[in-house]
């Protein structure tokens, strides 16, 4: 997808781009290796760290899968005190056009890769399938209302509100809501230490270059 919509609170897609780009270099890769790994065109990857495309929330996970990183440290800063309250305006917020949005609930935390989000996905929408995260990721999921369809190497999972459920995270993993309301969860994933430089790329993503 381009222009306007993928990403809310603020934050412009040069910046964005350049967090990319600074994520890549200290780990010194080229944008032809971070399009290998992440299985995302060259030239998509090119246009988002330029701030020219915005990238579908899809897109933008495989980039930072690639980076061995999380969404949140390519939305925001490290938190630079041990307590910190965000704001509900404060939050970042990603909307895909196919009808659903995370919002990242969790503010990022200096070394450690942790995410705490909130999705809401619309009647009748497939949000897609995620890559596998790093070897040892975990995540934890509870549905508040609706019905979901969580999908965990191509075996499906029913749940309803009040249901959650707990998966490693270097696992293929999709979600979906079959049902005729929104369907609201809450998602915390540990991705463990930071990647050192160089180290991203533990697998070869998918070559189906997503297009958002």
């Amino acid at each position: 997808m381009t222009g306007e919509g993928a990403l809310a609170s603020g934050l412009s897609m040069a910046e964005l781009g350049q967090r990319i780009r600074g994520e890549r270099r200290a780990r010194g890769l080229s944008i032809e290796r971070l399009a290998e790994l992440s299985g995302i065109s060259r030239s998509m990857v090119s246009e988002v760290e330029r701030g020219a495309k915005t990238p579908s929330v899809l897109v933008l996970d495989r980039l930072a899968t690639a980076l061995g990183t999380s969404i949140s440290r390519l939305l925001d800063e490290p938190a630079r005190e041990a307590i910190r309250v965000l704001r509900h305006d404060e939050q970042r917020v990603l909307r895909d056009p196919s009808g659903w949005e995370r919002r990242v609930l969790s503010p990022v935390l200096g070394e450690v890769e942790f995410e705490f989000m909130r999705t809401r996905i619309g009647p009748g929408v497939d949000a897609g399938e995620f890559v596998p995260h790093a070897p040892g990721s975990r995540e934890y999921l509870a549905v508040e209302r609706g019905t979901l369809r969580l999908t965990i190497d191509g075996r499906p999972f029913e749940l309803g509100p009040g249901d959650s459920a707990c998966y490693p995270g270097d696992r293929r993993h999709a979600f979906a809501n079959d049902g005729p309301a929104d369907c609201v969860f809450y998602l915390a994933m540990e991705l463990g230490p930071r990647a050192q430089a160089g180290a991203a790329g533990h697998h070869t993503a998918r070559k189906d270059t997503p297009h958002g």
